[in-house]
């Protein structure tokens, strides 16, 4: 006879001990609350993810959980209403419309599996055709972008660099969802590709935001003054990011 042996099940790891979530029912739908730990806070506070997408709560240590549905609780029509701003189904779809360079465009499956995917005006209407399988639609438009993004980036970074006399190592496109850039000490640009679905003036922003940076390292008052210099419309940009980024955040590209 051979011996018997009882498989045990994988472990699933374990989430850190000051972190945890729950759900929180807004207006019909389930929605996650991340809520941390933090020795230094010294108040609750809580923030809507890019997108709707979860809630993420910050709490001083020890903090009851009694204490943080009522919490929550009381803060439910502060939630539902900044959830509301955001579809459930924000995926793209044939027929539906996204944003190029602040411009909306209709999306168009052109049915056929080889094509480019491109953008032009037809009887008038701006609109974005896509070929391929329509499963991978998103995937395609998020290819489309990137390479859209690229292409205004690369030009304005040039631009910006001549300006300021200091060259960038390199750039590189991704899709964050904390920030829209980033400058690295070695001089490497980082930025997300979803930012060609802003107008112009916001996509020259951030090019100049992040070229400011090869020469101030930090926020401070020399590193504004220098950023307005290569971007006069600097304020007028930042305010519609406040207003409009998370709406870029949240479309599902699959």
């Amino acid at each position: 006879m051979f011996p018997l042996f009882l498989q045990r099940p994988a472990r699933q790891p374990k989430p850190p001990a000051n972190r945890r979530e729950r759900m929180l029912e807004v207006a019909g739908r389930s929605v996650p609350v991340v809520i941390r730990e933090n020795p230094r806070a010294t108040r609750l506070t809580l923030r809507i993810e890019p997108g709707g997408r979860a809630l993420r709560m910050t709490i001083p240590k020890g903090v009851r959980e009694a204490d943080i549905s009522d919490f929550l609780t009381r803060h439910h029509g502060w939630i539902a209403t900044k959830l509301a701003r955001y579809e459930q189904d924000q995926s793209l779809k044939a027929g539906g419309t996204l944003l190029l360079r602040g411009v909306p465009h209709r999306i168009v499956h052109t049915g056929q599996l080889r094509g480019v995917t491109e953008a032009m005006v037809i009887d008038g209407e701006p609109v974005i055709r896509v070929s391929g399988l329509e499963d991978h639609l998103g995937r395609r438009l998020a290819a489309f972008l990137k390479k859209e993004a690229k292409a205004d980036l690369e030009r304005l970074v040039a631009i910006h660099t001549g300006r300021l006399g200091k060259a960038a190592k390199t750039l590189t496109m991704k899709d964050t969802r904390s920030r829209w850039g980033s400058c690295s000490w070695e001089g490497n640009l980082s930025f997300s590709w979803r930012i060609v679905m802003a107008p112009p003036a916001v996509i020259d922003y951030l090019a100049a935001h992040e070229v400011a940076h090869l020469k101030q390292m930090n926020h401070s008052a020399e590193f504004w003054s220098l950023c307005r210099s290569l971007c006069p419309g600097m304020d007028e940009a930042k305010a519609w990011l406040k207003r409009h980024g998370a709406e870029l955040h949240a479309i599902e590209f699959g």
